[in-house]
Parts: C-alpha cells; structure tokens; sequence
C-alpha cells in the first residue's frame, strides 16, 4: 500500500486550508506544530479532548473548550446553540465527568439578525437545562458585516469525575472491545442535505444530543473495566480510531457490517459521494472495554434510549503499524486512514 505523501507544515509562508480543520491528519500536524508548541504541558500532552487534573478537595477536575462554526446554522434536529452544549458536554462526559459549569463566547456578525440570536440563544439554555449544567459566564463580540459567517460560539466546560476512575485515549489493549453506541452519519448528513436542499422520504434529522446520562449508565455497568470513551465528531469514525489507535499504540479490526448505518444514511452518503465512515457525529460515542464486560455493557446501554442501538463493532489488536483495518462478513476488507476524511465540506 503506498503512502499519501504530505509537505510538512511551512509555518514562514504556509497558509491555512480547510484539511486543517477536517479532523484528521493534517489537522493532528497543525495542532502538533502550532498549538501545542504553544501551549504545552503535561496535561495538554494527554491528547484527549479534555484535560483532567487534581482538585484539593478530592477527586479531580476535567475541562474542556470548543468552538461552533455550522453552516446552515439551523439545521434539521438542532442548531448552533444546542450543537454547542451538546458538544462541551459530550467532550466532559468521555472522561467519565459530570459537566457542571459551560462559558459561552458569541462572536457575531454585523446586521445578523436578532430574532434569530435570540433562538440559538433560547435553544443553548434549554439544552443546557436537559443535560444538567449551567452557563455560568460568556462574552460577546460583534465583527463587521462579511467578517463572520452569521455567528461563531466557543465554549468551555468543567466536570468532575470521581477518584478510581480513569479513561484516556492510551488506554487500549489488545483483545479489548470496541462499541459504538448507534448509528454512524446522522449529524453530517443532516447538515450537508440540509445545506444542498435534498429531501428524501423520511426526514435525516441531526444526533445531536448530550451523551452525560448514558455514560453515567455506562460507567455503573463496567466502570472498572472501561478503558476509553471518545464521541466521533469531525472525521467520524475512521478518523477517531486512527486517533486512539496512535494513542494507544494498538491497530483495531472491524466488522464493517457491524456497524449501525441508518439506510437513509447510506443512500445520502452514496448520492453525495460519501463514506458514512467519515462523516460527523453529535450524539454518538464509541467506547473500549475489556473483553469481560463488553456483553453486560451493551445490555446497559441499549437500556438508555440514546444508546438503544447500541453494538460491538470489533477489537484492538496487537499493530505495530496502527492500522484500522475494516472486515466483511464476505471476507473482503479495506484499510480507513485518517486522510480520507480530509476533502469533506465543513459539517461543524
């Protein structure tokens, strides 16, 4: 298999191009060699999508920031608002955290309507009133007319997460399972049709949706044999186990026809020229576990309504060159890097 050959990154001349912000390699090389640099410590090193520390009163702190650009901002089963809690949540939860405490930044642009920043303003607090936590503080700036597309959210998130419990994306090991907890696609393609004004016979409605009550679920059911949580956003799938695969120093082999893809999914992905694979995810998680408890917590998580198709999708397995190596019941197969999501339009 040849190798996709990628310039390193000219931070003199170099300029910014929409595969840096895709999910996937390129973006992993500018977060490496521009942020990171920046910023480094020990807790950033993580690589996860929150930082967990020590508080003095006992147990420890997970934070988490993010920022919202969505295009269209209202889009079939949520918005830029709800999008932006669901998201800062999701990020708290995969430490096995309760989020507490949300910041919201605004940025917005001259001659956006108010009646339209009062909804996303509307929707973010009811999201966060459903998931349990408070906006506790925020900021607004407004940029001239053609300096923002509509209105941009950054948020930052705080949690706890209980002493004895410790989820990461090196965790893996071979022989680990490997679930997702539902369909694979629904937020990407509902904001691409909605964009491209596709209508099919039933409605593709976003996932979006805050994941804190099924890891609770979760965490009950094998918190001692849970290894990592991870919700599959930007690059979707493929680009989220390539992810941990490198943090963990593991390859995973999965069964292609075990993962959940709804069949208006699909046929949207093949008439957009899509993998499902690739595309974004808002209210979805995959999680790896011990071989040991991976049956009792599926039977947990098929319990809560947002992990009702929840299934075991394949295994970590020993790799020294990391691959994710997709199977089919037919016995073909295919290798997904975590280039291939790269070329996607923007979902969020």
């Amino acid at each position: 298999m040849s190798k996709t050959f990628r310039r390193k990154l000219d931070l003199k001349a170099g300029r910014v191009d929409m595969s840096h912000g895709a999910g996937g390699r390129a973006m992993a090389e500018l977060i490496a060699a521009i942020f990171k640099d920046a910023f480094g410590n020990e807790l950033l090193e993580q690589g996860n999508d929150q930082a967990s520390f020590p508080t003095p009163a006992g147990g420890r702190m997970v934070m988490t920031t993010d920022g919202y650009v969505v295009s269209p901002i209202f889009f079939p089963g949520g918005d830029i608002g709800s999008l932006a809690v669901h998201g800062t949540v999701n990020d708290l939860a995969m430490a096995g955290a309760k989020p507490l405490y949300l910041s919201a930044s605004y940025i917005i642009e001259e001659g956006f309507p108010l009646g339209d920043l009062k909804r996303i303003a509307d929707s973010m607090g009811a999201a966060a009133r459903a998931a349990g936590v408070l906006i506790v503080t925020g900021d607004t700036k407004v940029v001239d007319r053609g300096k923002a597309d509509g209105v941009f959210i950054s948020t930052a998130g705080v949690g706890v997460v209980p002493d004895g419990l410790a989820l990461s994306g090196d965790r893996a090991r071979p022989g680990d399972r490997v679930i997702v907890s539902g369909s694979m696609g629904d937020h990407g393609v509902a904001i691409m049709s909605s964009r491209e004004n596709l209508t099919f016979e039933t409605e593709i409605l976003s996932d979006s949706a805050p994941l804190n009550g099924l890891v609770e679920a979760m965490v009950t059911a094998a918190g001692p044999h849970l290894r990592l949580m991870r919700d599959p956003t930007r690059g979707g799938l493929a680009a989220t186990l390539n992810e941990l695969a490198h943090q963990s120093g593991v390859g995973f082999r999965i069964v292609e026809d075990h993962i959940p893809i709804k069949r208006q999914v699909a046929a949207a992905c093949e008439l957009l020229g899509l993998d499902p694979l690739n595309v974004a995810n808002e209210g979805k998680l995959v999680a790896v576990v011990a071989a040991e408890a991976a049956e009792a917590l599926v039977a947990a998580m098929r319990s809560h309504p947002l992990g009702a198709d929840a299934a075991i999708i394949g295994e970590a397995v020993e790799d020294d060159q990391r691959f994710v190596q997709m199977t089919t019941g037919f016995g073909g197969g295919r290798i997904v890097d975590w280039l291939a999501g790269e070329q996607l339009p923007r979902i969020c």
